[in-house]
C-alpha cells in the first residue's frame, strides 16, 4: 500500500467515524427534544417520562417505547462504527485521489479547527499532528538538521484557526518566502490542530521549539511571525517554555503578532450568548448541543485564553465572564503588534467592535482597561492598517512592508 493510499484511506475512515459520532449526537439531540416536550406537556406516565416516584427526571433519556427506539439507533450506530474500522481498509484498490492536494489540506485543517478536540479524543485519523513544515510536508529531526546546518536566521510562521502551513500563501504572496528572499531568513511553518485548547498547543509548540533548538547552531536566531490564534499559541509556548527554562527562549529575537485576539474575539462572545439563549427554555435547550459542537480552540478565543488555568475545571460554555490569568508579553524579547480595521477612516465604532472583521483593534494591540491585562506594546512596535481585513493581513503589500521593517530593525525590547 502506498503512502498516498494510506492517507486517503485514513481520510475516508476518519470521515466515517465522524459521521458515526454525528449520528449519535443528532440522536441525543432528538431524544432530548422529545424528552423536553413530553416532560413539559405532562401528559404521559412516569415510565414514559423516565422519572422517579418524586417526578424528578432520572436522565434526559426517554422511557417506554420511545426509549427503546433511541437505544436501538445508538446500538446499531455503534456497530456501524466498528464495521468501518474493518471494512474501509479493504477499499485500497479503489483509491485514486490526490491525498496531498492543497484543497484536501484546507478542508482537513478547517475540520480540525471546528472539531479538532473531538477528533483527537476519538483518535480519528483526520486529527492533525503538530509539526514544522516546508512545501506542504512535515519535517523530521534529520530534515531539520540538514536544513539548519548552514542557516542561523530562522523565521517561524504560526497560522491561525482552521488554517494550515500552506495557507501562508495567499493571492500569490507568501510572507515567509518574501522575507527569505529579501532578508535572508530560512522559513519554517508550524502546522497544528487548531481545535485543541490554546494551552495544549502552546505546550506542544514549546517542546517542538526545544527540539528545533538542538537541531541547529546554539547561536541560531529565531523570529516568530504569528497570525490570529497563532499569536495566542506563541504566547502560551513562551509561558510553558519559561516554566521549564528551555534553551530556545534565549534564541528568540522577535515576535510579530498579526491580528492576534489577545483579549478575545467578539464573534465567539456572541456564540456564548447563543448558548445561553438556547438553554433558556426546555424546547430549545436540546439544540444548544449543536452550538456546543465548536471546539475548545474556538471557545478559547472568547477572551483570549493562553494557559490551562483559564479553562481547567470550568464549563467552557458557561457565561462566566473574563476569568483569565493575566499573562504578560514574553519578557526579554522584542514584541510587535499589527492590527487592522475594515474602516478606511479610523471609525471608532468599527475599530472597537468589528476591527478587521474578526478581531477588534484594541484586542489586536493588546489594550485593556484592566492594567494587569494591558500588554503594553511600545508605540513604535505597533501598526494599524486601515481598509484591511483579517485574512488580508497575509497578503497586503503594506502589511508586508511593515512586517519587513519590524524584522529588519534593531531589536528594541518591549517590557
Amino acid at each position: 500500500m502506498t503512502t498516498k493510499e494510506q492517507k486517503v484511506i485514513g481520510d475516508v475512515l476518519g470521515a466515517g467515524r465522524l459521521t458515526v459520532d454525528a449520528i449519535a449526537g443528532v440522536s441525543d439531540i432528538a431524544e432530548g427534544l422529545h424528552h423536553a416536550i413530553i416532560t413539559v406537556g405532562g401528559v404521559l406516565s412516569k415510565d414514559d417520562l423516565n422519572v422517579d416516584e418524586d417526578c424528578a427526571p432520572r436522565s434526559k433519556r426517554t422511557g417506554g417505547v420511545s426509549g427503546l427506539v433511541y437505544r436501538s439507533i445508538r446500538q446499531i450506530n455503534g456497530l456501524l462504527g466498528f464495521g468501518l474500522d474493518i471494512l474501509i481498509p479493504r477499499l485500497t484498490s479503489k483509491v485514486t485521489d490526490n491525498a496531498s492536494a492543497p484543497g484536501r489540506a484546507a478542508v482537513v485543517s478547517a475540520l480540525n479547527g471546528v472539531l479538532g478536540d473531538h477528533l483527537q479524543r476519538k483518535a480519528n485519523p483526520l486529527a492533525i499532528s503538530m509539526a514544522f513544515c516546508r512545501d506542504g510536508g512535515a519535517l523530521d529531526n534529520a530534515a531539520l538538521k540538514a536544513l539548519l546546518a548552514d542557516n542561523k536566521k530562522i523565521a517561524i510562521f504560526v497560522h491561525g484557526l482552521c488554517m494550515n502551513d500552506q495557507q501562508w500563501t495567499r493571492k500569490g504572496h507568501n510572507h515567509g518566502e518574501a522575507l527569505a528572499a529579501e532578508l535572508g531568513f530560512t522559513s519554517l511553518y508550524l502546522r497544528y490542530n487548531s481545535g485543541l485548547h490554546t494551552s495544549e498547543n502552546g505546550r506542544a509548540f514549546a517542546d517542538l521549539l526545544a527540539q528545533l533548538s538542538h537541531c541547529g547552531h546554539a547561536d541560531a536566531e529565531f523570529y516568530i511571525v504569528a497570525h490570529s490564534m497563532g499569536g495566542l499559541v506563541s504566547r502560551s509556548a513562551w509561558h510553558y517554555g519559561a516554566a521549564q527554562k528551555q534553551r530556545w527562549l534565549t534564541q528568540v529575537q522577535k515576535i510579530v503578532f498579526l491580528g492576534t485576539p489577545h483579549h478575545g474575539a467578539v464573534l465567539e462572545r456572541g456564540g456564548n450568548w447563543i448558548d445561553v439563549l438556547l438553554d433558556s427554555n426546555p424546547y430549545s435547550a436540546p439544540f444548544s448541543r449543536l452550538a456546543r459542537v465548536r471546539s475548545s480552540g474556538i471557545t478559547d478565543l472568547r477572551y483570549g485564553n493562553v494557559v490551562d488555568e483559564d479553562w481547567n475545571g470550568c464549563d467552557r460554555f458557561d457565561m462566566a465572564g473574563d476569568t483569565r490569568m493575566p499573562i504578560p508579553l514574553p519578557q526579554g524579547v522584542a514584541c510587535y503588534a499589527i492590527a487592522a480595521t475594515t474602516s478606511v477612516d479610523a471609525h471608532p465604532v468599527i475599530n472597537s467592535v468589528i476591527g478587521d472583521g474578526l478581531v477588534s483593534v484594541s484586542s489586536a494591540l493588546g489594550r485593556h482597561r484592566d492594567p494587569s491585562r494591558h500588554l503594553g506594546f511600545d508605540d513604535d512596535h505597533q501598526w494599524l492598517g486601515q481598509g484591511v481585513n483579517h485574512m488580508a493581513l497575509l497578503n497586503r503589500s503594506e502589511v508586508y512592508e511593515v512586517l519587513k521593517s519590524f524584522l529588519a530593525s534593531s531589536p528594541g525590547v518591549s517590557q
